[in-house]
Parts: structure tokens; C-alpha cells; sequence
């Protein structure tokens, strides 16, 4: 008696499990099917971005302008960051130059008669002019001090009337 029912319990568990691999293979399969529309999707939308980018770099395209405008002097080069750093032999020089520079300006008689004039007229000769006006100041939140009187005072003055 109790041998049959062994094996009837286990073609159960056997189908319960088959039953499960085909549910497990199954959402794989919609897995897999899902994921390769995701990604057809994916690439006509990449295809789109790529055609609207053409076609904004086709209005952007100002080299017909460039082409009719004048030519300016050739923009100097900035120095790299490289070349700025002096080595003992640079730094010698540079040591020697100024001090050469530094005994001119000491020795010049508009200097020995009035450094600061000297200093003042060198810098407005060798510097532009800027006609910039100060900036007005700011509070701690970024907004425009106002001029005028204080709430305080005209607390004051209403408390009089």
C-alpha cells in the first residue's frame, strides 16, 4: 500500500516540477522578447537624436559667414602651463634682469624726485584706462543695499507725529 502512493507522489513532483521549468522558460522567453523591442525602440530613437543633431549642426554651420568676414590679427598663444615653470638656470636670469631693471628705475631722476608721480605716470602710460563704475554693494542675500533712511528712524518720526 504504501509503495503506490510513493509513486504517485512522485509523478506529481515531477510534473509540478516540469510545470515550473515551463513557466521559468516562458518568462524568460517574454524576457528576451521584451527586451529586444526595448532595444529596436532604443535605436530608432538614437537615430532620430542623431538626424535632429545634423541637421541643428547644418544651421550652425557659420563658416560661409567667417569665410566673407575680414581676417584679424592672429590671436597670441597662451603660454603653457609648462613653460611658466623656471628651472635654476631660467631663474638666475630672471634674477639678474630684474635687478638690472630695478637699478634703471632706481637711477632715473624722475624717480629720485618723486617716486610715487613716477610709479603713478608709469602705470597710467603702460595700462588702459577701465571706465568701469563700482559695483554697487550687495546684502548677504544677493540682493541691492538700499540707500535711504532707516526703518528705525522712521519708527521714530511716525511715533512724533
Amino acid at each position: 500500500m504504501g509503495k503506490s502512493s510513493a509513486k504517485a507522489e512522485s509523478s506529481t513532483k515531477s510534473d509540478s516540477k516540469f510545470e515550473k521549468k515551463l513557466q521559468f522558460y516562458s518568462k524568460v522567453r517574454d524576457t528576451v522578447a521584451s527586451l529586444t523591442a526595448k532595444k529596436a525602440i532604443t535605436k530608432v530613437m538614437m537615430k532620430k537624436k542623431l538626424r535632429s543633431r545634423q541637421k541643428k549642426l547644418k544651421v550652425y554651420n557659420l563658416s560661409t559667414l567667417s569665410e566673407s568676414l575680414p581676417e584679424l590679427k592672429a590671436p597670441r598663444q597662451p603660454i603653457p602651463a609648462a613653460d611658466l615653470k623656471l628651472n635654476c638656470k631660467a631663474r638666475q636670469k630672471l634674477i639678474v634682469k630684474e635687478g638690472k631693471q630695478l637699478n634703471t628705475v632706481l637711477n632715473h631722476p624722475a624717480f629720485q624726485v618723486d617716486p610715487l608721480a613716477a610709479i603713478n605716470q608709469h602705470l597710467e602710460s603702460t595700462q588702459p584706462v577701465s571706465d568701469e563704475k563700482p559695483k554697487k554693494k550687495m546684502n548677504k542675500n544677493g540682493s541691492k543695499k538700499r540707500k535711504g533712511k532707516s526703518k528705525t528712524s522712521d519708527r521714530a518720526q511716525s511715533m512724533d507725529v
